[in-house]
């Protein structure tokens, strides 16, 4: 949410930013919100003016009391009485002209960054760099669903009777590679310098409207019946909330923090062959990285999350490339984000394993996170990044890792976390 003094002073500034991110039906909103801030503005000179005056009559009455002039005090005391009922009525329209123009305020997106390409879906977001060879070997690569239930770690069928579409059981050697990932995530952020951090699974719809977008959060977000409980998305949501309505002292920023989490999506929509596999589901499990630090700060921690997420996956021999995300694809919450894609060689393409993202103070102004300074209370910067979200990442080491003879090599720095086992083989009846 921006700062509606900057609206009241950019105007047009905001009005260009909206039609870069394509959404021209959001323009009337700017006028709309200063017109709304221009009468809350005069309400709130006519309530100090009101209470004013009332001071001053009161210190009379005061006086004429004293002088048992009480007729004339009593006078005056009726135009106290009118006096608080003006303020009451100007006090309950400044409340209803706020709301109003909170309303308005939390669609009208983010200023996004100068860097950020132009462009009107993810169709036109720009390769950044490749990181590692993009191979495809001389042996056919299945769909990794197959690769997994041939190796007896997959079964989808059961969960379809117990769960629906978009769930899964994950077996054997395969539910371990799962868990092996996720624990070399943690460790591997930790060793970065994160705080490692496991956060409620569940959080209350403001810190949800706190965090994202209303059109995210109807297209995302499983809601608790008769609470007003959320299921996460993604731990950045139970991250941030933390500090909500926080004053932190600039000397503890930046705080950086690693959390894990199951997530709970709707994904709404059919997804063809991948309603059969592990691509997109509605349960999975993540590493994030959560960042709270100074606004002059935030690129620079921006740079260095998504590189981390780079070096993770290439540990494990995994090719990837980075994508600037246009800004037709950016949440209205961002100021500025790339994917890390992970190369698919049964594909020949690449496909997204993790998302890094500064939203500047979007998300603090809205949960009211602030840092005390020598200079007085400013709004935090916040930043989030995937370390790994699984199983997509098992896919990538699935596909890239996969041999002819149908076996899976583990990667040297899962091994430890899988007793030293070497390869994932089919098991001999």
């Amino acid at each position: 949410m921006l700062d509606i003094k900057f609206v009241r002073e950019n105007k047009e500034k905001v009005k260009e930013n909206i039609k870069k991110k394509f959404q021209d039906e959001k323009l009337p909103l700017v006028d709309e919100v200063v017109e709304l801030d221009e009468k809350i503005r005069k309400l709130k000179v006519d309530g100090d003016n009101l209470r004013k005056e009332r001071n001053n009559i009161s210190d009379e009455i005061g006086v004429l009391f004293k002088n048992k002039q009480v007729e004339e005090a009593n006078t005056k005391k009726q135009q106290v009485v009118d006096i608080n009922n003006k303020l009451t009525d100007i006090e309950k329209e400044e409340a209803k002209l706020k709301e109003k123009l909170q309303e308005k305020m939390m669609v009208i997106p983010q200023m996004i960054d100068d860097s950020v390409p132009i462009g009107k879906d993810d169709s036109e977001n720009v390769e950044i760099e490749k990181f590692g060879e993009p191979f495809v070997p001389d042996y056919e690569i299945p769909y990794h669903a197959d690769i997994c239930e041939d190796l007896g770690g997959l079964d989808k069928e059961s969960s379809g009777r117990t769960s629906g579409n978009g769930f899964y059981y994950l077996i054997g050697d395969i539910a371990r590679l799962h868990e092996a990932v996720i624990a070399y995530a943690r460790d591997f952020m930790i060793s970065k310098g994160f705080t490692y951090c496991i956060p409620p699974f569940m959080i209350r719809s403001d810190v949800v409207t706190g965090v994202m977008s209303f059109a995210e959060m109807e297209n995302m977000m499983y809601k608790i019946e008769n609470e007003d409980l959320y299921l996460i998305g993604t731990s950045e949501h139970s991250m941030i909330g933390k500090f909500k309505g926080q004053l932190i002292d600039e000397k503890e920023l930046p705080i950086a923090m690693t959390s894990y989490s199951p997530c709970f999506r709707k994904e709404v929509g059919a997804h063809g062959l991948e309603e059969r596999g592990l691509y997109r589901v509605h349960q999975f499990e993540k590493q994030e990285m959560v960042v709270l630090c100074k606004p002059e700060e935030a690129m620079e921690w921006y740079n260095k999350m998504w590189s981390y997420t780079v070096e993770f996956f290439r540990s494990m021999d995994i090719a990837v490339r980075t994508l600037e995300c246009c800004s037709g694809d950016l949440a209205d919450l961002k100021v500025k984000s790339c994917d890390v894609e992970a190369w698919s060689p049964r594909q020949q393409k690449y496909f997204e394993v993790g998302s890094c993202s500064t939203l500047g103070d979007a998300q603090a102004r809205r949960l009211g996170i602030r840092m005390k300074t020598e200079n007085g209370n400013m709004f935090v910067a916040t930043l989030n990044n995937t370390v790994i979200a699984s199983p997509r990442a098992i896919i990538a080491i699935i596909e890239q890792h996969y041999q002819s003879d149908g076996s899976i090599n583990i990667p040297k720095v899962l091994q430890p976390y899988m007793g030293g086992m070497e390869k994932i083989e089919k098991k001999l009846n």
